[in-house]
């Protein structure tokens, strides 16, 4: 279906208000507005008119050349790109300067609202355009009123209050509409682009409304480069990883009719040609645009398919601007709002069988700057949103049950990695193909090890160091059950690892990694010390030599690694095995740059947070010898059966050392007795050492 129909009773039903708010909005730039203010409002104004433009025009259908779909894009988002961000209201700095800090804050936050309305105006949403444009109206109306009156703008907790009942007012229309473009496959706007495009023709980028990058013009034209055959080959690994995944876990994927697809722009062909297979198994896709307004927002990573950042520095200010409205009341209403969308959507809900994820890597290493004036949580704020989403993901969880549905990931590199990208993608796909039989057979061998085991000791080597004792759970019987999940190219794609939950009790020491890539972050010197199973203390090194760098550092730590809580148990325990991965980051220099969906694979990895198995404990997992997982919980997610507030954290964060600063891995029984697995970075169990020859 036409996107442009798409929603047209929604739009028809708020048509005069969207117009009533145009003819205001047009209306400012006849009066009067003392500065600083004036400018504000006069530059925003003027967006505004631009997106009202901008919709009629795409509404019209209207054919434009490359060159000036390129030029309209680049206006769309060039005041936030890096060399122009310095001026832009989007940047809390620059608006607390012109404008005053409190007020700034606050103005700032309206301004990132309304750009939004850049992908409202492609998908033709007038209802949540209006919303924004009313908000807008009223807030200057303020600032009218208050210098008729002799005063230099209203009150700061007056405009915080009309932002606050924004969000609250509006939560059920954009938490409602967040819920349906996740589940529906009618809203096909998205889908409908990949279908019907010619590909080969790149003007297709830019009807999505995400800023293009010139990476991603240059992955799509790399894409497009490549035979049938090979895009085939990357399409049907991803597809079939996904039903591999129903089939490993024991999950009816009959019952099921829809898919979500998540990917960055660039990957079209790819995601063509996965779509066809998805059909194939009788599942729809269903591809959903990253959020864009605050209340649906993530403060760490993008999830849904979008195009690359604008600004990275742009993201992370603004990562926080919740802090304006979260309260105890909010939450409660955002709860409301998503209990009533999960019921109106309930039955496309129980038909969505997971989502089918692609990772991109290769992009520069970003170290953020920490502004004093962009909005940060306190910490009851802080507390308040990690009940939220505990309490969401419950929400979740009644309505598409963990062990009803499955997922899959796999990554490639992107052409900002450098010269030898297409080497680099090359070998992607030869490193998400491997040998699924070998390895199952060796990693099995592996686990016969650890299952001998009372627990692991994990050493670092050279500048590393990392020295850590894994507490194991006791098997009952080591004929039937094991602690290890034999982990091959299903879920999560390349294969590579074994893995368990670990018993937090007996779980003790240090955590250290050079550099690592999570969240498109590189954290370096990044340390993590365990206590009880539980990481109480935690740092990096990435602000060196600044004033309070260990201060930020464990700030920065906190806000990605951990999402906002104080401490974290470790979740999960693995080795990885795809020594392949690690010769390919060796071969290219390129270590710092792999995500850890990767990473994982190329040394112990560790993660904080919920175990692998949150929300499905109950349900039994079988390795491919016939042994059941039995590891599957920990003594925090147990609370589950007595207190589930206290069980989950929302949060799964891996961190891998990579095989180039490991030194030894050894399983050790409670006799004290000694099973080297690995050595000064090497394999030696016997049964494995065919995995060292990638490495020499």
């Amino acid at each position: 279906m036409d996107y442009r129909y798409l929603l047209q009773e929604e739009n028809e039903g708020v048509m005069e208000r969207y117009q009533l708010s145009m003819e205001r909005i047009r209306a400012m730039k006849e009066e009067e507005m003392a500065e600083p203010y004036g400018s504000y409002f006069r530059s925003v104004g003027s967006f505004i008119e631009r997106m009202d433009e901008l919709g009629n025009s795409l509404y019209e259908g209207k054919e434009m050349s490359l060159e000036q779909m390129e030029e309209r894009n680049q206006r769309l988002y060039g005041d936030i790109l890096p060399e122009h961000y310095g001026k832009s209201y989007a940047n809390p700095s620059y608006a607390a300067k012109e404008l005053g800090r409190e007020m700034g804050q606050l103005l700032c936050f309206l301004y990132t609202e309304i750009r939004g309305e850049i992908v409202l105006a492609f998908e033709r949403r007038l209802e949540e355009m209006t919303a924004v444009n009313e908000t807008f109206i009223e807030i200057y109306n303020m600032f009218q009123e208050a210098q008729s009156e002799g005063r230099k703008s209203p009150s700061h907790k007056e405009v915080q209050d009309a932002l606050y009942w924004y969000v609250s007012d509006y939560a059920d229309l954009m938490v409602r509409f967040r819920m349906r473009e996740g589940l529906d496959p009618a809203l096909s706007f998205a889908s409908d682009i990949i279908r019907e495009s010619d590909l080969s023709d790149l003007r297709y980028l830019y009807r999505f409304g995400e800023y293009v990058s010139r990476g991603d013009v240059e992955l799509a034209s790399f894409m497009n480069s490549l035979p049938q055959e090979t895009i085939n080959r990357m399409a049907d690994t991803y597809t079939e990883g996904f039903r591999r995944g129903f089939q490993v876990m024991g999950r009816d994927l009959s019952k099921k009719k829809t898919v979500v697809v998540e990917y960055q722009l660039g990957f079209e062909r790819m995601i063509r040609r996965a779509m066809e297979n998805f059909e194939a198994m009788g599942l729809k896709p269903v591809l959903y645009r990253a959020a864009v307004q605050s209340i649906n927002r993530r403060t760490a990573g993008k999830r849904g398919y979008y195009g690359s950042s604008p600004n990275r520095q742009y993201d992370y200010d603004h990562r926080y601007d919740s802090a304006l409205y979260m309260g105890s009341n909010l939450k409660e209403r955002k709860l409301a709002a998503t209990r009533a969308a999960y019921e109106e959507f309930k039955d496309l809900a129980a038909v969505c069988a997971g989502p089918a994820v692609v990772e991109t890597f290769g992009l520069p290493g970003f170290s953020p700057v920490n502004s004093g004036d962009a909005f940060s949580l306190s910490a009851h704020q802080q507390e308040v949103s990690l009940e939220l989403a505990n309490e969401i993901r419950r929400i979740t969880n009644q309505y598409m049950p963990g062990d009803e549905t499955s997922f899959t990931i796999i990554a490639f590199p992107r052409p900002e990695i450098g010269k030898d990208f297409p080497g680099i993608f090359e070998d992607t796909i030869a490193l998400n193909t491997l040998d699924y039989e070998k390895y199952q057979k060796i990693q099995q061998t592996m686990i016969d090890a650890l299952d001998r085991a009372d627990r692991v000791h994990i050493t670092g080597r050279g500048d590393n160091r990392t020295d850590l004792w894994v507490k194991l759970h006791s098997l009952k019987d080591r004929e039937k059950e094991t602690n290890f999940e034999n982990c091959v190219a299903d879920v999560n794609i390349p294969l590579g690892e074994v893995f368990t939950s670990p018993v937090l009790e007996g779980t003790e020491g240090l955590l250290h990694v050079g550099c690592v890539y999570i969240e498109e972050y590189q954290f370096r010197d990044l340390w993590l010390r365990f206590e009880n199973g539980r990481a109480a203390d935690y740092g990096c090194g990435n602000f060196k030599p600044q004033e309070n760098w260990e201060e930020q550092g464990r700030e920065l730590v906190k806000q990605v690694i951990f999402r906002g809580h104080d401490q974290l148990p470790m979740g999960e325990f693995a080795i990885g095995t795809n020594t392949t991965a690690y010769a390919m980051a060796e071969k290219y220099q390129i270590g710092d740059k792999l995500p850890i969906l990767i990473a994982e694979k190329t040394g112990p990895h560790f993660a904080v947070g919920d175990t692998c198995y949150s929300f499905s404990e109950e349900s039994p997992m079988y390795n491919p010898d016939g042994k059941e997982v039995i590891a599957r919980d920990n003594e925090i997610s147990i609370l589950r059966k007595s207190d589930p507030s206290r069980a989950y954290f929302s949060c799964h964060t891996d961190i891998t050392v990579p095989y180039s600063e490991l030194g030894d891995i050894a399983a050790v029984t409670a006799d004290g007795e000694e099973t080297v697995l690995i050595r000064q970075g090497r394999f030696v169990l016997p049964g494995t050492e065919e995995l060292n020859q990638a490495l020499s």
